[in-house]
């Protein structure tokens, strides 16, 4: 299941940030929206009502089980699990970290210190995170 199984069987659903959202909830006489929905990159679905009632007792109040929170599992287990894109700033942020190794390198080059084995293995992984991140990135745009 995705939380638009959920969200379409509740109401009052508002948008609080990426995969997030708030709604009233169906479990108890809700005036305010104080049930919290998220979706999480693996496609589970994490629900908590600020008003205390369990998660079950929202879940069937809306016809469904705690099966419907979990996505379904293959049945080929070989088969590649679809990866949701990098969100553009979770990739800037890395992207920064690993400009900031080079950077630093790249400093210890130019005054002619000596780079040991083990910053030049860390200067290569940069460099390949480099060239994903801006890969993602274009794909992104």
């Amino acid at each position: 299941m995705t939380a638009d199984a959920l969200l379409s069987r509740l109401v009052g659903v508002r948008p609080t940030g990426h995969d997030r959202w708030i709604a009233r909830c169906p479990a108890h006489d809700d005036r305010r929206a104080s049930l919290s929905v998220r979706e999480l990159d693996d496609g589970r679905v994490l629900v908590h009502d600020f008003a205390g009632c369990a998660v079950q007792d929202v879940l069937a109040a809306v016809g469904l089980d705690f099966d419907a929170l979990f996505p379904e599992r293959a049945i080929d287990h070989s088969a590649k699990r679809e990866r949701k894109p990098f969100r553009v700033g979770e990739l800037v942020r890395a992207l920064d970290f690993e400009l900031a190794i080079a950077l630093i390198l790249l400093g210890d080059v130019a005054a002619g210190r000596l780079i040991a084995d083990e910053d030049r293995q860390r200067a290569g992984e940069a460099r390949t995170r480099v060239v994903k991140f801006l890969g993602e990135l274009r794909h992104a745009a």
